[in-house]
């Protein structure tokens, strides 16, 4: 028997989280890979948010303070979950969050798949209940370099990772590598060209002449020592810097107030939140960041070495330390010695050409996005033709 709707697009549920920007750009990535195709099905949904409001606005909250008011408490939870199982009592609970309202969107969109950008894996579960009606397969996208026990599942169809590495560390613990695809992290579409134009160094006032220090706290915009790590900086008459405060509206405004009768004010351009972040990239030597798995990517993608300052605990201290050992990221502990380590790199171009040609080997060949659009879209294509039969 011949499906009727053999040549209709495959509807997709890509499930997410606010803990952060980065699982919600990586789902609009997806999203927006799979709209270059001509494919408009997918929905998004925020499943915490929908199914627990209040307990989602409580966690977020003390996921955001945890950088700054307990950042021990938060990698010490991190480090203690990560060898969780599925099966464990406290991975269950995990898992159980929002199945009841998945289960009901399942049951009312009757998606294809289900993409989970976010470790919160509830739909695994609902498929092996027996009376389960339809449980569509589930892929996960893995958005940072550390591997977390959460993200496994014995469910999960197909696993989307940032490395070889990881996909090692999957295999070690049991997971087939017929099912693990090496994407890397999927970003925006803008990051697919990235030029450096007079234009651009206009437009954020920046000079072509002098090499840019970008620095970029994260969507919070928290960063310690920041005041004396721009007065170093600042110190080095060959370098500017673009801050990058996010949505903090007052570090950017205490930023602008300390440094405003700076002899060297001239040379630190102070923004707020830019969506347009790949162009500032573009324009930067370096970048000093928070190493959230997606930003961490952004910089790959532009080649950029990388600087982490005192990285939290937990999957970010991870990232960093992973990219660390590739010889792409220089971790730090004190202003003195992160500014040291910067400016040697911007004062050696041959270093700075080896060290972008070092980040080059971890660029994957195809866009993250496109290449797991690609890959879902085609397993889709051959369960289509098999259903003809």
């Amino acid at each position: 028997m011949i499906r009727s709707d053999y040549n209709r697009h495959p509807k997709l549920l890509i499930l997410y989280a606010s803990y952060g920007d980065g699982h919600l750009q990586v789902s609009r990535a997806i999203q927006g890979a799979l709209e270059e195709r001509g494919n408009y099905r997918s929905v998004m949904i925020d499943l915490m948010a929908e199914s627990h409001p209040w307990l989602n606005e409580v966690t977020r909250r003390f996921y955001q303070q945890s950088y700054t008011l307990m950042p021990s408490l938060y990698g010490w939870m991190y480090d203690v979950t990560k060898p969780i199982k599925h099966n464990s009592l406290l991975g269950g609970l995990l898992h159980s969050f929002g199945s009841e309202k998945i289960r009901r969107i399942i049951a009312a969109e009757r998606p294809d798949a289900v993409i989970h950008t976010f470790p919160l894996l509830a739909v695994p579960p609902i498929a092996r209940r027996r009376r389960a009606s339809y449980h569509p397969p589930s892929y996960a996208v893995i958005t940072d370099f550390d591997l977390h026990r959460r993200w496994v599942h014995p469910s999960i169809d197909r696993y989307y990772v940032a490395t070889e590495d990881l996909k090692q560390e999957l295999a070690h613990i049991g997971v087939p590598g017929g099912r693990v695809q090496v994407s890397g992290i999927p970003l925006r579409r803008s990051f697919r060209t990235l030029d450096a134009t007079d234009a651009l160094y206009g437009r954020y006032g920046l000079s072509p002449d002098r090499p840019v220090v970008l620095m970029m706290p994260g969507a919070q915009g928290t960063l310690a020592d920041l005041g004396e790590i721009c007065s170093r900086l600042l110190s080095h008459p060959g370098l500017q810097i673009a801050l990058v405060c996010g949505r903090n509206e007052q570090l950017r405004t205490a930023t602008l107030e300390q440094f405003a009768l700076h002899p060297e004010a001239e040379r630190l351009r102070v923004y707020g939140f830019i969506d347009t972040i790949h162009e500032l990239m573009s324009l930067a030597s370096c970048i000093l960041t928070k190493p959230g798995g997606v930003t961490l990517s952004e910089a790959i993608a532009a080649k950029l070495p990388i600087f982490a300052y005192r990285p939290v605990p937990g999957q970010e201290k991870q990232n960093a330390k992973y990219l660390s050992s590739k010889g792409a990221a220089t971790i730090a502990r004190d202003p003195a010695e992160l500014c040291a380590q910067i400016m040697k790199l911007i004062d050696d171009p041959i270093r700075l050409t080896n060290s972008r040609l070092v980040i080059e080997q971890l660029q994957t060949a195809q866009t993250a996005a496109d290449s797991i659009v690609s890959d879902i879209l085609s397993r889709h294509s051959i369960m289509g033709r098999a259903s003809i039969l």
